[in-house]
């Protein structure tokens, strides 16, 4: 059984006003650090494809980075390099390992929270 995390700080943050705000083409990454941890909102707007919006910041042919989050609105799809594929849709939690691409599915946008990986996701290298 893991051992509990112990947090020291009472905090309150809106991603309405984050500490940073990342947004490639099609994308708004809105971090809030709060002790310990990151958390970033992901708003991908309809149309919006990894590998076209944010690739380009990332610099690597595939996302390399794992996930862990919470779909909060709309569908995202998911192909790894090993050509497997899933659908996220709003009230999911998920994990992604390294190499994928992912895109909004429908007419939508993606929102998503992320606790792993947000204090780095679609800053440029």
């Amino acid at each position: 059984m893991a051992t509990p995390v112990s947090i020291s700080k009472f905090e309150v943050k809106s991603h309405a006003s984050p500490d940073e705000v990342r947004s490639p083409d099609k994308t708004r990454v809105e971090v809030v650090k709060l002790e310990g941890y990151t958390i970033g909102r992901l708003n991908f707007q309809p149309g919006w494809r990894w590998s076209e919006c944010v690739k380009p910041v990332a610099k690597t042919d595939l996302c390399q980075l794992s996930h862990v989050g919470h779909a909060v609105s709309g569908k995202i799809r998911v192909r790894m390099a090993d050509g497997s594929e899933k659908t996220i849709s709003a009230g999911e939690s998920y994990t992604i390992p390294p190499g994928h691409d992912a895109w909004v599915e429908g007419s939508e946008p993606f929102v998503g929270v992320e606790v792993l990986s947000a204090d780095v996701y679609a800053k440029p290298a």
